[in-house]
């Protein structure tokens, strides 16, 4: 099977990345990142992350390009999902647009029937492109914001339940309960490898900013947190409560343990996304998180 390269504008080139490439990508990232919410929120570990993917092979699902002068100045990947990031510098000049096309070209060699790309709402370019392409929304997904001032209070355990941050060995059966409680909305479930390469074996773990959550023993409550060298704030990479014991506070509980750890840390902000397939959003505004950015999963029939 032939590797697939993108019609590019003239003056860029292409070539399939490599993990040596995750530093270039991540700087490319940030300045996108920084031309849309104005902060750093993505660390290097995020995009090491995409390389552990199953089934993602470097050299035929993934792309970057660069311009005459040799700067990297977008890169994609494709995988079931796909992400196209094109740095602010060379935006409008077709970039994107060849960067996308590839995407469901390599989806359709793939025999994927259909592909899905997340974009900031903010972004009005990439949402009108993706729009104009057929892609139509599927979910909804939230940064929300915890602000922290003063040191948040803690409420009472529920009875039964005690909070310590997670210790090494904690991690496999963390693994389990996050699998277990996110199998109602996510594609499918990660192997332990995949996972800890998005989560506990980045190297922004925070596993002091960790709290778990127990009942008798038995994990029944995680809340991950990433240290994130670029920004001011606290990040929250995961929540999962045990199906059986929520509705108890557990996840309040969790969160608020883990807003004041940072805050001891010394972050006066706390944040963590959520989608509208998780039904979480709810939980998260009631424990007095607010919404401070929106992004828009589009989808696309690669059948029709």
């Amino acid at each position: 099977m032939s590797v697939l390269a993108p019609v590019l504008p003239p003056g860029y080139r292409s070539r399939a990345a490599t993990a040596d490439d995750v530093g270039a990508i991540h700087a490319l990232v940030a300045g996108c990142e920084r031309a849309v919410y104005g902060r750093v929120q993505a660390d290097a570990g995020a995009v090491a992350a995409v390389f552990a993917r199953p089934g993602l092979v470097p050299s035929s699902d993934t792309v970057l390009v660069h311009d005459r002068c040799g700067r990297l100045a977008a890169w994609a990947w494709v995988d079931r999902r796909s992400e196209v990031h094109v740095h602010p510098d060379h935006r409008g000049c077709g970039v994107g647009a060849a960067l996308l096309g590839w995407a469901e070209e390599r989806a359709l060699q793939a025999d994927s029937e259909g592909i899905v790309q997340t974009v900031p709402d903010d972004d009005a370019g990439a949402v009108a492109l993706l729009r104009s392409r057929g892609y139509t929304p599927l979910v909804t997904a939230w940064l929300l914001e915890f602000a922290m001032p003063d040191e948040p209070r803690v409420p009472k355990a529920p009875s039964g339940i005690t909070v310590r941050p997670l210790r090494t060995g904690d991690e496999p059966a963390t693994h389990v309960l996050v699998q277990d409680a996110f199998d109602e909305w996510q594609e499918r479930r990660q192997s332990y490898a995949e996972w800890a390469k998005h989560v506990v074996d980045r190297p922004t773990f925070a596993p002091a900013l960790s709290p778990l959550a127990f009942h008798g023993g038995q994990l029944v409550g995680a809340a991950l947190s990433l240290d994130l060298p670029e920004t001011d704030e606290g990040y929250i990479e995961q929540v999962a409560v045990r199906h059986d014991y929520r509705g108890r506070g557990v996840a309040r509980l969790l969160l608020r343990h883990a807003f004041r750890a940072f805050h001891r840390a010394g972050r006066r902000s706390c944040t963590l996304w959520t989608h509208s397939d998780t039904g979480a959003l709810d939980l998260y505004l009631r424990v007095g998180m607010t919404v401070r950015h929106s992004s828009t999963v589009f989808h696309k029939d690669l059948r029709t």
